[in-house]
């Protein structure tokens, strides 16, 4: 007989299985991405994976800890940094942001379960702030000669300035706030827009959230939150200025809106636990993408939304504490 403090119900998933879940859904956005960009996005993700996973077993190793690889987790931190960078951007900047994401974002806090902010987005975070022009850089997608040509900024020599071989493509965000250019909702709902890897196909990353949801792997009133509460302030603003802003369907399916509120904002680790904390996180992710991409400098606000958010999640949680049973406070 084995005796065992609470709690002593099980979901019957382990972490491997979760994780290993996850990775299936991001399957199919993975192969869209190569599909569309060709085989400069193939090397992208694939420096990414190797960064991330590499970086990992280095520092298990230095450290004395032990291996974590087997749990997925890592993986699926080389795929969602991947998806989330330019298809042309150099293989050396892919593996230091990959590097940096994971050594900083996981590993300094002590691994997963114990990292405050998603390892994924502290990557891309770092490239945004160290190298700019390369990571606001887009090529076209769906160019003729993309599986028998590989970007020359793809492959460009560490520390040398990256020289693009196609015209940059706006993304349609740039577009829209800097253009005053819409884009077709079907172009953006099926991914045929120019944007980050793996951020420009919707109906497929909705896909893989439904899959996750329907296995009981992903915790869906976040991503309800958010896309309600980014809904919701479109409107309200095309309401009152229909030629100032745009219609809430732009909003919901352009650049990393999608993945973000599906795949990084749902991180189990860097997300309130209670439901209605949820709730809170996805409301406070969804009005800051809102007032960064419509009042903000840049075009695109997903990132710094859920990193802002993973700084507050515990607190959160503090404050939306139910109240224990019996108990008068």
């Amino acid at each position: 007989m084995e005796i065992a403090s609470s709690p002593h119900v099980a979901s019957g998933a382990s972490v491997d299985d979760i994780m290993r879940n996850v990775v299936y859904a991001l399957l199919p956005v993975v192969v869209f991405a190569v599909f569309a960009f060709g085989l400069s996005a193939l090397l992208v993700l694939t420096t990414a994976v190797l960064a991330c996973v590499g970086t990992e077993y280095v520092l298990n190793r230095v450290a004395g800890a032990p291996d974590t690889l087997g749990d997925w987790s890592v993986v699926i931190t080389g795929l969602l940094y991947g998806l989330t960078l330019p298809p042309g951007l150099a293989l050396w900047m892919v593996a230091v942001g990959g590097i940096f994401g994971v050594g900083v974002g996981k590993f300094l806090f002590g691994g997963l379960g114990s990292n405050a902010f998603n390892p994924a987005l502290v990557g891309r975070a770092f490239l945004q702030a160290a190298f700019p022009s390369a990571m606001t850089t887009w090529s076209p997608a769906f160019l003729a000669d993309r599986f028998a040509h590989i970007s020359s900024s793809t492959l460009a020599f560490p520390f040398a300035r990256p020289e693009y071989d196609a015209i940059s493509a706006a993304t349609p965000l740039s577009a829209m706030k800097f253009r005053d250019t819409g884009t077709d909702p079907m172009e953006l709902m099926l991914g045929l827009t120019s944007g980050s890897v793996g951020e420009t196909c919707a109906v497929l990353i909705l896909v893989g959230g439904i899959y996750l949801v329907a296995r009981n792997m992903m915790n869906w009133r976040i991503t309800v939150s958010i896309l309600a509460t980014v809904a919701t302030m479109t409107l309200i603003a095309n309401t009152l200025a229909p030629g100032e802003y745009p219609q809430p369907m732009f909003m919901l399916l352009s650049g990393g809106l999608m993945l973000g509120a599906v795949f990084m904002a749902t991180d189990p680790v860097a997300s309130p636990i209670t439901d209605t904390g949820c709730w809170v996180y996805g409301l406070l992710i969804g009005g800051l993408i809102v007032v960064i991409r419509f009042w903000g400098g840049m075009a695109e606000g997903v990132m710094y939304a859920i990193l802002l958010a993973n700084a507050v999640s515990p607190h959160i949680d503090n404050l939306v504490q139910p109240r224990v049973y019996g108990s008068r406070a």
